[in-house]
């Protein structure tokens, strides 16, 4: 998409020779995403983040290992609340990967805020499945959102993802994804969708503070989203 910036971040690690260091074996076929240095991330930007797990780690998105993902969720809105710097706004769970996004105020805070969110879904999920190990198998993909129409384009990606694969809607749902924090999106042209559901319990994502998410990406052209509007294809 014109006016892009798309990065990947990357952790520091402690360098040295010592026996086992080196990059290891990819998984075969699939490819490991290339480093490179750490993007310019500022507050009024918001980032669309994409984070994977591992092959021998359970398929995401279904109700019980969505609980734990849940609990990660409140504790990110939560350290926004008391005045972090780093916060979860929309969010969507697949099979296997995690569609965020997030705003921080730099880099680094990204990088601490995902790697503290990562923590806790690998501890919560290793519990879950009574395994030891390593969750997430690659390092996250980060796309800066500049423009209210790119941002527009990541949210409807983020929010409607299920439509984009096809996916059958339980119509208990309203016919809105689940796995994601729909409910607590405010830029949906039509909510009738929610009469007759039962709110969460909890809210799980954090309010936006960047004009972009606030109020900026309703500028589109596009306006607002429809609850059957299927994201195009080429986006990560």
């Amino acid at each position: 998409m014109k006016g892009s910036r798309q990065q990947q971040l990357t952790f520091r690690q402690h360098g040295g020779a010592r026996k086992g260091a080196g990059r290891k074996p990819t998984q075969a076929g699939r490819p490991r995403m290339r480093h490179a240095s750490r993007p310019a991330i500022e507050a009024r930007f918001p980032v669309h983040v994409t984070k994977r797990v591992g092959r021998d780690v359970t398929r995401l998105r279904r109700f019980e290992p969505c609980k734990v993902l849940r609990r990660a969720f409140v504790h990110g809105c939560r350290r926004s609340v008391d005045g972090g710097e780093f916060r979860i706004c929309q969010f969507s769970i697949q099979g296997n990967h995690i569609h965020l996004i997030c705003e921080a105020s730099d880099a680094e805070t990204l990088a601490r805020g995902i790697q503290g969110w990562s923590v806790r879904i690998a501890r919560g999920l290793n519990g879950y499945l009574g395994r030891a190990g390593t969750v997430f198998d690659d390092r996250y993909h980060v796309e800066i959102l500049t423009t209210p129409t790119q941002t527009r384009h990541a949210l409807c990606y983020v929010l409607q993802n299920a439509r984009r694969h096809r996916e059958v809607i339980d119509p208990r749902f309203g016919g809105m994804d689940p796995f994601s924090s729909a409910w607590w999106f405010d830029g949906w042209k039509d909510e009738t969708w929610k009469l007759g559901i039962p709110p969460p319990e909890m809210r799980v994502v954090a309010p936006p503070a960047s004009w972009l998410l606030k109020a900026g990406w309703k500028r589109s052209k596009f306006g607002l989203l429809s609850v059957d509007e299927i994201p195009p294809a080429g986006r990560r």
